[in-house]
């Protein structure tokens, strides 16, 4: 079937029209316009918890063209996605292959987008686009699919987004070997899986849940979307976790969380980091890992503590990405190093935190 058959266009706040044709559900939506320059992985982008809001553009030029995997679990996660559902509100591509093929393949992805009510649209220029994001930085939008129901531009960042993706009530994984509490601000499943496979039990918990006094040998805060100042709770949280020399990983948003809980601070990036081919240099060595990313806050380095160092830089922009502690085991990586979508270069991490577990 042809889903791309009815004119849409994508409107920015700085006034620019891009034109394509819909695919997916038909309805008009809005959010943060951003762009993922990854070349697959597009299941597990578009259910990572951290894009809620936004408008997501793959830069890759050929999107479909393997379909969507089943809904198959283990241990109650999805094996093939980062969550429950679709978190991007709408998805922008060059090409959306009608035509599909993988062993895995269960339905298309337009068939999957109009089940979750999420709009496309394909033939625009995405290389233009994502050249005027990288010029102006990102940007509000709104795309129009049916022209006679009005829709106002969104900021999804003025919103308390990790409230709307974290679990209302905590979840235990069990395993044979120690236990952490894992502190769902919009956690991908692969950091679940990344624990469990290691006979590590997890209890993940609500974002606001007093995690601090818990009976568990170490802390993970999660990844998560938007802008890590509305978590002033789980801030607090782990200011207090801080102080009883727990044993505390922050990923991606819990990086940010960590790093102001600590005294640092935090600032918006002009366009984020979100691909799969990152190189990231460790601080004090000559190694670079290739990560996979997806944020748009970082950590202001300059602001960190004495007692604070920089673990990793992004070698393209000079920005953080982690930070550790010099006596206390407290690191964290900006980055994500379950990867899923994307290289698993950095997945020692997981291992360093699981040797220092009290």
């Amino acid at each position: 079937m042809n889903y791309t058959n009815k004119k849409a266009v994508l409107l920015l706040e700085d006034g620019s029209e891009f034109t394509g044709y819909s695919f997916g559900c038909k309805k008009n939506t809005n959010g943060e316009v951003v762009f993922n320059t990854g070349m697959v992985g597009y299941p597990e982008t578009m259910t990572d918890p951290s894009y809620r809001g936004q408008i997501l553009v793959f830069t890759y030029p050929l999107i479909g063209n393997y379909g969507v995997p089943g809904d198959e679990r283990e241990d109650g996660l999805l094996k093939n996605f980062e969550s429950d559902s679709i978190h991007c509100r709408a998805l922008i591509v060059s090409n959306y292959s009608n035509e599909y093929s993988h062993w895995n393949t269960k339905t298309s992805l337009a068939d999957w987008m109009i089940e979750n009510e999420i709009p496309g649209i394909q033939g625009i220029d995405t290389r233009m686009l994502t050249r005027k994001l990288r010029e102006k930085g990102t940007m509000l939008g709104k795309i129009i699919i049916d022209p006679n129901a009005d829709i106002e531009f969104d900021d999804p960042n003025s919103k308390d987004l990790v409230k709307e993706v974290s679990v209302k009530e905590p979840i235990e994984y069990k395993r044979s070997g120690k236990k952490i509490a894992l502190v769902d601000c919009g956690t991908k499943n692969n950091i679940i899986k990344a624990f469990i496979g290691r006979n590590i039990g997890v209890l993940r918990v609500p974002y606001d849940y007093d995690f601090s006094s818990l009976d568990v040998s170490g802390i993970v805060i999660s990844n998560g979307p938007g802008d890590p100042k509305m978590c002033k709770t789980t801030i607090e949280n782990t200011k207090k976790a801080m102080n009883n020399n727990i044993p505390i990983l922050g990923i991606c948003l819990g990086c940010q969380i960590l790093a102001l809980a600590a005294g640092a601070d935090t600032y918006k990036l002009k366009y984020g980091h979100r691909s799969h081919n990152q190189p990231c240099n460790e601080r004090g060595t000559k190694r670079c890992y290739i990560t996979s990313q997806n944020h748009g806050y970082a950590v202001d380095a300059e602001t960190l503590p004495e007692d604070w160092r920089e673990w990793f830089a992004n070698d393209n922009d000079g920005t953080n990405e982690g930070l550790i502690h010099i006596s206390k085991p407290l690191f964290a990586a900006q980055f994500h190093p379950e990867a899923s979508p994307g290289p698993d270069d950095s997945e020692f991490i997981f291992d360093m935190f699981v040797r220092a577990l009290k």
